[in-house]
């Protein structure tokens, strides 16, 4: 385009050379500076493009919203630009777009000098972690006195001392004559080739900063892409509302591609949202990919221009991608901090947003509107801290923050107690994916530091929280042995019911938990009941006496024998105690409950299956009157036999008569 010095690359050549494999190098720069410095203008001058989008922007010649421009270096890299809004009543946007930088070109008027939105904008970079960056000394055109142009110059290395910016070439340029245009372009590129490309692993994520619609195509949001690649046809999700939806098109810097990476200016085509049901500060990302949160735990820099001291309660207005969101600060380990200080925090925020573990925020007062600090998230989705415990919370998350990358991944499991965490919430809590995470899981593991419960689905407990959680069962096991010496073993379902309630298990936990006590030898599961290695069911003299007396009673009763109930109150011994032995004799087989109430002594029911088989051996078949003959009873007691045959499967019933079943003895 002329008058600038903008290389174009076509979409043909893009498309083709993301087909054949080959990853384009993208760098983001921001530019920043009080307003009126020259912002648009060096950008028009670059790029041939105008960034100022809004009739209002054209109007008042400032930039409100964020504007976007684009253009190739000479060493191939292609640059795209996020041209940020200066007037103070703008800084919000002027974060959104400082969020997604990799290098930041810092303007500062030749005639004007260092002001006050310059220092805010250097203080926002620097608390988002941007550590590459050039100052561009603008309208040199305007400035005959070159002893003036020196001054301004050691006012800005004054400015930008102690920064990430102390030490960076000072580049005087004039859009209007095209003056230094060319060592910009030199300098720009040199930083670009030391900005390390962003990771293509985990998620695709893109914080909406623009929301719009196109006729005949629908609903179009822009952003920075952060993480992760993302092809036409992908399904999507915007967070924190869920709604699903898929990438119908894809642009980056208005032209068309089939697929967008890490770092490129993006602008996908929803489909089938509405432009209401999407706005700036949403992220769009793969179904499921992130997890909605109204917590994050942080580490916060007060920076030491703020005006005074943050105490513990006050509201701030959080930043972080293109959200603002207003948030209580709940300090932790302290109750204040001073400028220039930093501490551990708990936001609480009024509306739930989506990030993970290492995002960039900014804090600015709720009023008046100003930046006071900012700094990291530790952890996206914390528990809420109770008062009496943010001094030990704040001790957990220095560990947290000095941490290994597998540290922090123990750290995250060991936090989750007994629920455990899975590949998905490791991710967001950690962002760390793919193979990278599959490979500290496996360390872990083979460190013996986690246990995997499941390794197709991925749901990992610590090691030391599997440990207590054995010892409680252990516990409860041995409390119902106590309570019931005279039972083989603790049901199943009531040991899971006994220890979820202590420990909140899920039932694939538990069932890890009750194999891993077999395997060891710790318990034995039989016929679904858990009893401790060793447990054994020795009756006491008195409770000798008791067993004697009711088989007694129903040996000599045979096949009529009489209900428990009628003859409790003739045996000796407490209710709970003749309560205790019969079941105790049921378990052991000694009598059987064919029904209910119904009992009987084994030896009779034996006695009795043993006559049934000889005579359908020998008849084919039996009716319920033949039964009775047989068994030389009533139908009270004939019908409950009959039954339990059928479910023992000694008989098969055919309408109102019995067969053999195959194989029955």
């Amino acid at each position: 385009m002329e008058g600038t010095i903008a290389q174009r690359t076509p979409s043909s050549v893009v498309s083709h050379l993301l087909k054949a494999g080959y990853s384009m190098k993208y760098v983001i720069l921001g530019t920043a500076g009080h307003i009126d410095h020259g912002k648009t203008s060096l950008i028009r001058a670059l790029t041939g493009i105008d960034t100022d989008r809004l009739k209002e922007e054209k109007e008042r010649g400032i930039t409100i919203e964020l504007g976007f421009a684009h253009f190739n270096l000479p060493n191939g890299i292609k640059v795209g630009i996020v041209d940020v809004p200066g007037h103070e009543k703008f800084v919000h946007h002027m974060v959104s777009g400082a969020t997604g930088m990799d290098m930041v070109a810092l303007l500062v008027a030749a005639d004007e000098g260092v002001m006050p939105q310059t220092r805010e904008h250097l203080d926002i970079c620097r608390l988002l972690n941007i550590s590459r960056g050039l100052v561009v000394l603008t309208k040199i055109d305007l400035v005959d006195d070159p002893d003036w142009l020196e001054l301004v110059k050691e006012d800005i290395r004054e400015a930008v001392k102690g920064t990430f910016l102390e030490g960076s070439p000072i580049v005087p340029v004039s859009a209007k004559t095209g003056e230094g245009l060319q060592k910009l372009v030199k300098v720009i590129s040199d930083i670009a080739v030391s900005v390390p490309e962003r990771p293509s692993s985990g998620p695709f994520r893109l914080p909406v900063d623009r929301v719009f619609t196109m006729k005949g195509f629908g609903t179009v949001v822009t952003g920075t892409s952060n993480t992760g690649r993302l092809h036409v046809g992908d399904p999507l999700m915007v967070y924190p509302s869920r709604r699903l939806t898929r990438a119908r098109s894809l642009q980056s810097h208005g032209e068309p591609v089939e697929e967008v990476g890490p770092g490129m200016r993006t602008a996908i085509n929803l489909q089938g949202l509405e432009k209401s049901e999407v706005r700036r500060g949403d992220v769009v990302a793969p179904p499921d990919a992130l997890i909605p949160t109204n917590l994050v735990d942080v580490e916060l820099l007060l920076l030491p221009s703020a005006p005074r001291k943050l105490k513990h309660g006050d509201r701030v207005r959080f930043h972080t991608g293109t959200v603002e969101i207003i948030a209580t600060v709940a300090l932790l380990g302290t109750d204040q901090v001073k400028p220039g200080d930093s501490a551990y925090a708990q936001l609480i925020l009024e509306e739930p947003t989506a990030v993970l573990a290492g995002d960039r925020f900014i804090v600015r007062s709720y009023s008046p509107v100003i930046t006071i600090g900012g700094g990291s998230i530790l952890n996206p989705l914390p528990k809420k801290h109770k008062r009496k415990a943010r001094l030990r919370a704040a001790a957990e998350l220095q560990s947290l923050a000095s941490s290994t990358p597998s540290g922090r991944i123990l750290w995250h499991i060991r936090s989750s107690d007994y629920k455990g965490l899975t590949y998905r919430e490791l991710g967001v809590r950690t962002a760390c994916f793919g193979e990278r995470l599959h490979s500290l899981i496996d360390r872990l593991e083979k460190e013996g530091a986690i246990k995997i419960i499941d390794r197709e689905k991925g749901l990992f407990i610590a090691s030391e929280n599997i440990s207590s959680a054995k010892n409680i069962c252990l516990e409860k096991i041995r409390e119902y042995h106590a309570r019931h010496p005279l039972k083989s073993g603790i049901p199943r379902e009531l040991l899971y019911a006994e220890v979820s309630r202590a420990l909140h298990l899920s039932t694939g936990v538990f069932a890890f938990i009750v194999d891993e006590l077999v395997n060891s030898g710790d318990v034995i599961l039989e016929n679904d009941l858990v009893r401790l290695r060793g447990h054994s069911a020795v009756l006491t003299p008195e409770q000798e006496k008791i067993r004697a007396a009711i088989e007694t009673t129903y040996l000599e009763a045979g096949l009529q024998p009489p209900y428990f109930r009628d003859i409790a109150d003739k045996i000796p011994g407490t209710p709970e105690e003749k309560n205790a032995v019969c079941e105790w004799m049921i378990n052991e087989g000694v009598l059987i409950r064919v029904k209910d109430e119904l009992i009987f002594h084994r030896l009779a029911v034996e006695n009795l299956k043993n006559q049934l088989i000889s005579f359908l051996k020998d008849r084919g078949k039996i009716s319920t009157g033949e039964f009775k003959e047989l068994a030389g009873t009533s139908r009270k007691y004939a019908i409950p036999l009959l039954e339990y045959f059928d479910r023992t499967k000694v008989t098969l019933r055919i309408g109102d008569e019995r067969q053999l079943r195959k194989n029955s003895t």
